[in-house]
């Protein structure tokens, strides 16, 4: 089942604050706190990407079937 628009769009939402946040601690925070924002990014795309691949696989396997 794919996202519905609100989850995606809130989801994309909160993937531009954690962009704007990166640039930031890019410039004054530890790495540490950088890797962490930018795995949060990353989360969040592939929840976003994987819901749509996931249908596709099971629309396959219902032909299969």
């Amino acid at each position: 089942m794919t996202l519905s628009n609100q989850v995606e769009y809130s989801l994309r939402e909160a993937q531009d604050s954690l962009r704007n946040a990166l640039a930031f601690s890019a410039r004054s925070e530890k790495p540490y706190v950088s890797k962490h924002i930018a795995d949060m990014l990353s989360n969040i795309d592939n929840l976003c990407d994987i819901t749509e691949l996931l249908d596709k696989v099971e629309e396959a396997r219902e032909l299969t079937d």
